[in-house]
């Protein structure tokens, strides 16, 4: 390889987490909650969405969005309520490979980083049960900064927390929109499927030998 193509090659990952590292489905949850599955997709679809989740991501206190949710739909005042203190069980698996390859990095002394739109009162329960992170050098929450993907400010964040220049920064992420805000400021990046093909694009890369 030329010296230009060395050059030209990521140094460090950045991954994003769900549905990345983690699978993160509020399916995951409700269906022990709501038996009939209508009535789930309806729930799912209309009640605790995902748009509606968006807003701690964005950084807005569950103080305000739970009660407020729960004016508009008083009879799911239950379901509502076990949203916060369950939250984990959206997330209750890790996405099958994805973490091999955060150890065969690590292994390699690839410096890691997380680039999440992730809320930080949710953060807060999910970090300690993750260890996976102990392996990452920080971790860019957007409901911490109150700033979310793909606006360019969260990615500056990151290039200014992890020491590295653009053209170093692999991102790993599942969404489109995401990596492009990347590739826009000179990363490397990458649209998640399966890590078989993530590790096929490591290795392109040279970061896992």
């Amino acid at each position: 390889m030329s010296e230009r193509q060395d050059a030209n090659r990521p140094r460090a990952v950045v991954w994003d987490v769900g549905r990345v590292l983690y699978q993160w489905n509020l399916r995951f949850l409700f269906s022990k909650l709501i038996p009939d599955q209508a009535e789930l997709e309806w729930f799912v679809g209309n009640v605790i969405t995902e748009e509606w989740h968006f807003q701690s991501d964005e950084g807005r206190p569950l103080a305000e969005m739970i009660p407020e949710l729960k004016a508009r739909f008083p009879d799911h005042g239950p379901l509502i309520d076990a949203y916060h203190p369950r939250f984990l069980e959206t997330l209750p698996a890790p996405v099958p490979g994805t973490h091999a390859l955060v150890e065969r990095l690590a292994a390699r002394g690839v410096p890691q980083f997380a680039l999440s739109n992730f809320g930080a009162e949710f953060w807060a329960m999910f970090r300690p049960t993750a260890p996976v992170f102990d392996h990452f050098h920080d971790c860019v929450i957007s409901g911490e900064e109150r700033c979310v993907k793909p606006h360019p400010r969260i990615y500056q964040v990151l290039e200014e927390r992890s020491g590295f220049p653009t053209r170093d920064l692999l991102f790993i992420d599942d969404r489109a929109d995401n990596i492009a805000a990347a590739v826009a400021r000179g990363w490397h990046g990458h649209v998640f499927t399966d890590a078989a093909v993530l590790e096929a694009e490591l290795e392109r890369h040279g970061l896992l030998g």
